[in-house]
């Protein structure tokens, strides 16, 4: 006889358990950031997942000096978000649209099994400034989701961080037109991030059409343990300053220069 059902452990204790104080602060891990404003999640970053900045500029939104004038005015004060939003650049709800998908993106890396979030840092912000807040179990939920439909399509995540090598084979199925631009830039050297990162779009429906491609054959599934590591993360997340006015002078030049 069925007692119950079993409940699956958090993909992060240490997230769970900084929801449940409703704390303020950035959680650090080997795969990314999550920001948390009284528990809750207002921001994410990976180095495998584009950053905001990209998808909005992929997406016609948001020209390139117009992120770096918004990050000059207002990175300081940490009201990034709000000062697109006020100075006519970005309707509130395209940002919050944006804004959302790469929270969800970064965070399903973050929050990468062995690689999540490993600690804690009280009262970090980040310059963006909140957006739109998400509940930690609304993120759990669609990372697990994410996890899952790649699962299903091609169980050999091993494609997710090889580079990704093109196959020649006649007989392969037809593809779509998002799988063709992957495939264009499949040269045996880009990974899925880097590829991600060339076409503007969110890192994970990268990963769906590489592993949609190495099911139909068009891509090579490398064999397990031949995949190189995630790739390290940004210097000003590796090496965290005691004084969090250094560390967000360290991020906002990070950003500058990436532009």
């Amino acid at each position: 006889m069925r007692t119950g059902t079993a409940v699956r452990p958090a993909l992060s204790p240490l997230l769970v358990r900084m929801a449940a104080r409703r704390a303020t602060g950035a959680l650090f891990g080997e795969s990314g950031t999550l920001y948390l404003v009284d528990g809750r999640i207002v921001h994410a970053e990976s180095p495998a997942a584009p950053g905001l900045d990209i998808l909005l500029a992929a997406g016609g939104s948001l020209p390139a000096e117009g992120w770096r004038e918004a990050i000059a005015q207002a990175g300081a004060r940490r009201e990034v978000g709000r000062f697109l939003v006020e100075s006519g650049r970005l309707a509130g709800g395209e940002l919050e649209i944006c804004h959302l998908g790469a929270l969800f993106d970064a965070a399903y890396f973050a929050l990468a099994p062995g690689r999540g979030p490993v600690r804690f840092r009280h009262g970090a912000a980040h310059w963006l400034g909140p957006v739109r807040p998400v509940r930690v179990e609304a993120v759990e939920r669609e990372t697990r989701r994410r996890r899952a439909l790649l699962e299903a399509v091609w169980p050999h995540p091993q494609v997710d961080t090889a580079p990704v090598v093109r196959r020649d084979r006649i007989r392969a199925p037809a593809v779509t037109r998002r799988q063709r631009a992957v495939l264009d830039l499949a040269d045996g050297v880009r990974t899925a991030a880097e590829i991600a990162r060339l076409l503007g779009r969110p890192a994970f429906h990268a990963l769906l059409d590489i592993r949609r491609l190495a099911a139909a054959g068009h891509i090579e599934t490398p064999r397990p343990g031949e995949a190189p590591p995630p790739p390290a993360l940004p210097a000003w997340v590796a090496d965290i300053s005691d004084d969090p006015d250094v560390e967000l002078l360290r991020r906002l030049r990070a950003a500058l220069e990436a532009m």
